[in-house]
Formats: C-alpha cells, structure tokens, sequence
C-alpha cells in the first residue's frame, strides 16, 4: 500500500500535545511512519513536500520531514497533469499547497493520502482516499 503523507501530518508531533486529539494524531502518525520504516507501507515523496518543508522557519522540524525523503520508495515531480489536477481541485475550494499535494498523490499512485487538516479532510475529493491518521488506523486493524 503506497501512502502520502502530507506536511501538516509529517509536522503534527511538533504541535501542542496537550490537546487529546492532537496527541493521538501524533501517535497514530508515528505509528504509521514506524510500519512505512518496516515495509508494510510504501511512502511517495513529491517535490511539493520538499518545497513547502523548506519554507519551515524551523530547523528540526525540516530536518525531521526531509529525512523521509530517503525513506520514500518513490518520488514525484512536477508534471503538467499535476498542475492541472491540482488547478481543478482549487476550483472545489482546495487550497493551493493542499491541491499540489492531493495531485502528486493522486498521479504518483497513492492508496490512501494521510493528513490532519479538517478543511482538507471535509472537502469532496472522490480521486484519491483522503484518511485522517486516526481513521486510517482504526480501519486497517479493523
């Protein structure tokens, strides 16, 4: 199964873990990332993850995403399907980033894309099967 995760996803173990929700995100996400480090998942990189992971202000936070990137079994450029795709998702109300990643997703084979932003995650996107990590989980262990 090849997943994508996004930045918002990559960067949820860094936000307040105070808040219950927050937190199980967080541990569902690692968990997702320990089974990616152990086969059971593919990870596609795009060079949407690259670019907005560098805009990061902060450094451990760009280090910890960018070292997926040698983790990822597969990578995805810029193409005009992409761009086009993503253009059409912004017109359902998609925000820019969030459009590039679901494109690079949806062209570079994804199973499933895994992200914790609820306006993303409320939208209609039929293309692609959009999971918060916590969903993700409770559906594959059933």
């Amino acid at each position: 199964m090849l997943l994508y995760l996004d930045n918002c996803s990559f960067n949820r173990p860094f936000d307040d873990q105070t808040q219950l929700k927050i937190s199980l995100e967080s541990q569902a996400k690692l968990f997702i990332q320990y089974e990616i480090q152990n086969g059971r998942f593919g990870l596609l990189w795009s060079y949407v993850l690259e670019y907005e992971n560098n805009k990061n202000p902060f450094e451990l936070r760009r280090d910890s995403v960018i070292s997926w990137k040698e983790v990822a079994i597969k990578h995805i450029e810029e193409s005009e399907g992409i761009i086009a795709f993503g253009q059409s998702l912004m017109k359902r109300g998609v925000r820019l980033y969030d459009a590039l990643h679901v494109a690079c997703a949806y062209f570079g084979g994804c199973d499933c894309f895994i992200t914790v932003d609820k306006g993303l995650l409320n939208k209609s996107i039929n293309e692609i099967i959009i999971k918060n990590p916590i969903d993700f989980i409770r559906e594959l262990e059933g």
